[in-house]
């Protein structure tokens, strides 16, 4: 090979490979992202974007879960095309997944995408690695936490239970409840003593009585040194035996 030849390949590579695949996904890309684009040129944006399978496609498509039109029928349709031109992508999706989730408002299709992209251990670590960027303290907008702790009640590891414990103290109702399903889900006595915390510091029935309910029904007993806080915390309706389980009374 040549010198002039050796030149030909770098200027190749330099407007190749890569480069001609951000070419071709940035073609279609405002208008796949755009809810004021008329909805032909959108739809056909999506096919387009689709069709090329490449991770710059799946940026581009992962824009249209930003927002809804009407019709519902359509606006679904559109984002049931995104949603399977990016599984086209395969493997190769997920960091971009990864990234677009770290900033939605919405994980409801990102989490959706993880789910057909990864194994159930590798979704568990990425579900805990996305909540692992929020706290217990005040947040104006927490949807995408609230998400995150909802879905991991499907799944049982006792990396969910430990991740999760803490935000039975979290400041929102929504969460410390969301939190409370998902422990409770894990069937791990080994929570009773955090449940039990949450019960002597709880203010809200709905969540009071989804943690004795829980309980029950697991038949898991409380250890002899809570009782007296769980005594004092109880709802009404409910009492704990002699051997330290819950009963709840017939209405």
């Amino acid at each position: 090979m040549g010198i002039f030849d050796l030149f030909k390949t770098k200027t190749k590579d330099k407007t190749g490979g890569d480069g001609r695949a951000r070419s071709a996904a940035a073609k279609w890309a405002e208008a796949a992202g755009s809810k004021r684009a008329q909805n032909y040129d959108r739809q056909e944006a999506l096919q387009e974007l689709a069709a090329l399978a490449t991770p710059e496609a799946a940026e581009a498509l992962l824009k249209r879960f930003t927002f809804m039109i009407d019709p519902s029928i359509t606006d679904q349709e559109e984002k049931d095309l995104a949603f399977e031109g990016i599984l086209k992508v395969g493997g190769d999706a997920v960091p971009v997944i990864r990234a677009f989730a770290a900033k939605a408002e919405s994980l409801a299709w990102p989490m959706k995408l993880m789910k057909e992209l990864q194994t159930e251990e590798e979704l568990i670590d990425e579900l805990l690695a996305w909540l692992s960027r929020w706290d217990t303290e005040y947040a104006k907008f927490i949807d995408p936490k609230l998400q995150i702790l909802v879905a991991l009640e499907d799944y049982r590891s006792p990396k969910i239970r430990e991740a999760v414990e803490p935000f039975l103290e979290d400041v929102n109702d929504d969460a410390r409840f969301a939190a409370a399903a998902t422990v409770l889900a894990q069937d791990d006595p080994s929570s009773v003593p955090a449940l039990v915390a949450l019960l002597a510091d709880e203010e809200s029935i709905r969540i009071k009585n989804k943690v004795c309910d829980g309980l029950i029904l697991r038949g898991w007993p409380v250890e002899e040194d809570l009782r007296a806080d769980m005594r004092r915390a109880l709802p009404p309706a409910y009492s704990i035996d002699g051997d330290g389980k819950l009963l709840k009374r017939a209405p």
